[in-house]
């Protein structure tokens, strides 16, 4: 029975993964937002994955949800990163020691039965990602019955589909900071579209400006003193790190299977018969198979792991991240290497792929990072 049932979703996924490639260049191109893909999300029970089966959800664990992100990924990976957000917002609401109960019920159930999209919105002008520490710009000030929030997020991936923005605030007296639960129909919410990008072009990451947006008591859904927030979180830290990265390796495994179409029917008249048939071409190919089988155990290790209760330290999510990320790079680089002009052309979708596989550097925590705190880690010096 179980066979069946993971056997139906694996062809609903692959339908939708087929569905969003062909549309994917068109969003590229004009850098237009995939509604359409969303609510096909929907409509398939996928936005809800991680919701617990008693309130309506698939009960799906990390590698369920990785690999529905990876195989998402592979037909439009801005769609594929808006989803990686809504996973990462929900369990954030289900994880939150703090969330009140009221809210916690609205928005699952927003999730489940309307496709309610949400994210945490914590990028801004001037501090940039909150993992190189600083307080938020961004102010919650009390309010009769409430809180008003004032401020500018950036970055803000799928805001155009957006019902929940979790905005990264810090209280009036700087006591505490946290998650403010803002809908995104609230008066003094307001949209920049600001998101012209090189790669991931079709995600929408506009700016948000909140312009004393009143929002009710119970909608503070996690707020802590700020050096609370320095304490380790190894469980929120490998969901964010392997649905971050195994977007970026959907998107090599895309430009791949590209590859390999076109040295099959690619025959030069001068050579007579298909470029597979080169040594040459066979070896960077082979390549780009050992880039990619090293991602696939590295995913396959740290989501089964997670899965059975043995979470990994946040050190070895960051080298994971690192590692799939850098391979995953390479391994476009080797298909346009190969592929000289056709691979660059916007005829064909290498140079998309490549363009969206690059922006797997920007997320936090950065190569500096990782790297610095690896080698601290491994000289045994501390913070």
């Amino acid at each position: 029975m179980f066979m069946g049932i993971q056997s139906d979703a694996d062809h609903v996924i692959s339908a939708l993964t087929q569905s969003f490639s062909l549309r994917a260049a068109e969003h590229d191109e004009n850098a237009s937002f995939p509604f359409e893909n969303i609510e096909a999300l929907h409509q398939a029970g996928l936005l809800a994955l991680p919701v617990p089966k008693e309130l309506g959800g698939r009960g799906g664990g990390l590698t369920e949800a990785e690999r529905t992100i990876n195989r998402i990924a592979q037909g439009e990976p801005s769609t594929a990163l808006v989803l990686a957000q809504q996973y990462l917002f929900l369990k954030h609401i289900l994880a939150s020691p703090t969330c009140p109960e009221s809210l916690r019920d609205k928005i699952i159930r927003s999730a489940v039965t309307e496709g309610g999209l949400g994210n945490l919105l914590r990028v801004e002008p001037d501090l940039g990602t909150p993992f190189r520490g600083g307080m938020p710009a961004t102010i919650a000030r009390r309010a009769d019955g409430g809180w008003r929030i004032t401020g500018r997020k950036i970055y803000s991936t799928g805001i155009p589909a957006l019902r929940w923005l979790a905005v990264w605030a810090r209280t009036e007296d700087q006591t505490r900071t946290g998650s403010f639960i803002v809908p995104h129909d609230a008066k003094g919410v307001r949209v920049e579209e600001t998101w012209n990008h090189l790669g991931m072009r079709a995600s929408g990451s506009h700016d948000v400006i909140l312009d004393d947006v009143f929002i009710p008591e119970d909608h503070a859904a996690d707020l802590r003193a700020p050096q609370d927030w320095l304490a380790p979180d190894p469980a929120g830290t490998v969901w964010l790190t392997v649905l971050f990265t195994t977007v970026y390796d959907g998107i090599a495994r895309a430009a791949r299977d590209w590859l390999i179409h076109f040295l099959k029917t690619r025959a030069p008249s001068n050579l007579g018969a298909p470029l597979s048939t080169l040594p040459r071409m066979q070896e960077a190919l082979g390549t780009i198979e050992a880039l990619l089988y090293a991602n696939r155990v590295l995913l396959q290790d740290i989501t089964t792991r997670t899965d059975r209760g043995a979470v990994p330290t946040i050190g070895e999510s960051f080298l994971m991240k690192f590692t799939v990320n850098a391979n995953a790079i390479e391994a476009v680089a080797k298909a346009i290497e190969v592929t000289g002009n056709p691979g660059l052309s916007r005829d064909n979708p290498l140079q998309r792929h490549y363009r969206d596989v690059l922006c797997a550097r920007v997320h936090s925590p950065q190569n500096d990072s990782i790297l610095t705190g690896a080698g601290r880690a491994a000289l045994g010096l501390t913070a």
